[in-house]
């Protein structure tokens, strides 16, 4: 079983530990907030992903013959290419012989490329072709016929830039609130958001909502839980990481890792995480 989740921009890369190749594009990307690298199961270990919230929207543009499974409370469909929210509700993608580039868009980022709104997608695991239609379909195509992994990864860049080119901008004020719970790492009072833009806390509500797809106070519950995830997985012990994540206490701390989860502190532990 594989799981996975991309690392920052990288010069070019392949790692062929537990049956993967990992390529990584080479130098920076065109537009701010945007990560992304393929992945191809060389030895045929098949893919079992547990999907987890996190402050970036996922997509995955599928390469291979054999679409993935996307198995949810709504039942298990299959998608060649998908989206993954901020907080997708509890879903699992599973494949055989999967060969795709992975984009990790921060909510800035995604507001423009994703071409509707980020709370329409809340709570889900959408297909991609349902998106950008079949702009999706040539890209994916593209992608397949491509040679290497450095032209894939250059052709997804400058179709994301394209995007962007005509893709309405984010605020500049929910664009700062953002940025301000990201810095704080969650651990931010909304009173002191709404002061930070000079809006009304109904505002800001209703605003950030529509850009972002959460309410500010539940960015700033993912923000924290996302870095207490890491600490979890990178072997930390419960007391410190509700100490450092700034939780009031270990109870605290599996409330929220629960709540967004949909596991306990001890099960995520278990998931087998790696940084790509």
């Amino acid at each position: 079983m594989r799981t996975h989740e991309v690392g920052a921009s990288a010069p070019m890369e392949r790692d062929a530990d537990d049956g993967w190749e990992v390529a990584r594009p080479l130098g920076g990307l065109s537009l701010d907030g945007v990560r992304m690298a393929g992945f191809r199961d060389r030895m045929d270990v098949g893919l079992d992903l547990r999907v987890l919230p996190q402050p970036a929207v996922i997509v995955v543009i599928g390469l291979g013959d054999t679409p993935l499974t996307v198995e949810s409370p709504a039942g298990h469909r299959p998608m060649r290419s998908l989206v993954a929210s901020l907080a997708p509700g509890p879903a699992r993608i599973r494949g055989e012989r999967v060969e795709c580039v992975e984009v990790h868009l921060s909510p800035r980022v995604a507001y423009a490329l994703l071409g509707v709104s980020p709370h329409e997608l809340q709570g889900s695991v959408t297909s991609l072709d349902d998106l950008w239609g079949p702009g999706a379909r040539r890209l994916g195509e593209r992608l397949a016929d491509a040679g290497t992994w450095r032209e894939r990864l250059a052709l997804t860049d400058e179709f994301l830039t394209e995007r962007a080119a005509s893709a309405p901008a984010m605020s500049p004020e929910v664009a700062a609130v953002w940025d301000a719970i990201v810095a704080c790492r969650g651990r931010v009072r909304v009173a002191d958001l709404a002061a930070l833009c000079g809006w009304s806390r109904k505002r800001l509500w209703a605003r950030f909502g529509a850009q972002i797809g959460l309410t500010p106070k539940r960015a700033a519950m993912l923000v924290r839980f996302d870095h207490a995830a890491r600490a979890l997985c990178a072997g930390q012990s419960f007391s410190d990481v509700a100490l450092t994540c700034g939780y009031a206490d270990q109870s605290h701390l599996h409330r929220d890792v629960l709540a967004l989860s949909g596991c306990t502190p001890g099960a995520l532990t278990d998931l087998n995480t790696t940084a790509g």
